[in-house]
């Protein structure tokens, strides 16, 4: 009896999961070109591009660094964090950055950086001329 009841509750396990794949229709293992667009939009929230490009003096790198292009999750440079690559939000029309974190110059481009530890977060790219 045992013996039975096994094989019936394996044999409906079986059936359901046959009639589960032959209704899905067979996949199709391409990849949807919008879902790859969606992807990439979706990284690149952090990184865009400028709507506006801006004049501002000229751009001196800290001692010993070149300028270079960051990207989110790197860390920013101490040499970097010094006040004279502070941006001011308002004058470019940059969101409000939340607690704790500031925009810092880094050639053309304007990263947002935590205070503390000095990650990037997000990068407004070619925001200056």
């Amino acid at each position: 009896m045992k013996k039975l009841l096994i094989s019936a509750i394996t044999l409906s396990l079986l059936a359901g999961a046959a009639t589960t794949a032959s209704a899905a229709g067979p996949r199709d293992h391409r990849q949807d070109p919008r879902a790859s667009h969606q992807a990439q939009q979706q990284d690149n929230r952090y990184e865009r591009r400028a709507a506006k490009r801006f004049h501002a003096g000229r751009y001196q790198p800290p001692r010993g660094y070149q300028a270079r292009r960051f990207h989110r999750g790197q860390q920013l440079p101490a040499a970097y964090r010094n006040r004279a690559y502070a941006v001011n939000y308002r004058t470019y029309g940059l969101q409000a950055p939340p607690r704790g974190y500031e925009y810092r110059r880094v050639g053309n481009d304007v990263v947002l950086t935590a205070l503390a530890s000095g990650i990037i977060t997000a990068v407004v790219l070619d925001l200056f001329n």
